[in-house]
């Protein structure tokens, strides 16, 4: 018997890229019965149309009443899923994600316990690499594990690693330290390619406000793995 896939969205003024979203993953979950699928948007707070925008397409939409941050809205959402695969997907990918079964391969073989997505190179110039290199130097450092992708907020990771990690990460850290966590704990991280495509942060105010948060909640996360290892 397959096991029930729960796809989960943290979303935070989506209204207008989220519906593409779930309509692709809704496209996925027609064409492939043989496996279940349940699909929960988490509404970080928004001030905009969101929850509504995802209501036709999802199984479950959860409001949190203030902005948490990205960390806390994943935590919500995988635990008030059932399934035994957790799919982590962003809200801006629109019809790209319908790439998505491409990271539930690896665990169906059983060849991993985490897959992440390395995406296509970026289009529009972002920043100068701090982020990434913080995050990769860090999670080497920690672990011992050199990740391609470790940003990569397109994910699948088998409910087991989760529940025995049982702590959250703030905002944008969450992936970072999802990362450390799994590989201290000893499963097997897999990293693909897949031509997933989103919405990508220029070099103008908003991007690098955008980046100068990440850094931050990343320096965090790193932070909390060094000071409180998982084992």
């Amino acid at each position: 018997m397959a096991p029930l896939i729960s796809v989960i969205i943290p979303a935070w003024n989506e209204e207008e890229t989220l519906p593409s979203t779930l309509i692709a993953i809704q496209r996925v979950r027609q064409e492939r019965t043989e496996t279940a699928y349940e699909v929960i948007v988490v509404d970080d707070g928004s001030t905009d149309g969101t929850s509504m925008a995802a209501h036709p397409w999802a199984d479950l939409v959860l409001q949190l009443p203030k902005n948490e941050g990205k960390g806390a809205a994943m935590h919500a959402g995988w635990q008030a899923a059932s399934g035994s695969i957790i799919l982590f997907l962003d809200a801006d990918l629109a019809e790209t994600a319908d790439q998505f079964p491409l990271l539930l391969e690896p665990l169906f073989r059983e060849e991993a316990d985490l897959v992440i997505a390395a995406l296509p190179p970026a289009v529009k110039r972002g920043g100068i690499g701090l982020v990434r290199k913080l995050a990769k130097h860090g999670v080497q450092a920690l672990c011992g594990h050199t990740p391609v992708a470790p940003l990569s907020g397109q994910r699948a990771v088998r409910r087991e690693v989760l529940e025995r990690c049982g702590r959250s990460f703030k905002g944008f850290g969450v992936e970072v330290g999802m990362l450390v966590d799994t590989v201290k704990m000893g499963y097997r991280v897999s990293e693909l390619l897949v031509p997933f495509s989103h919405r990508e942060t220029g070099r103008d105010v908003h991007g690098w406000l955008h980046r100068g948060k990440q850094f931050y909640a990343v320096g965090q996360a790193l932070w909390q793995c060094w000071r409180k290892p998982v084992c």
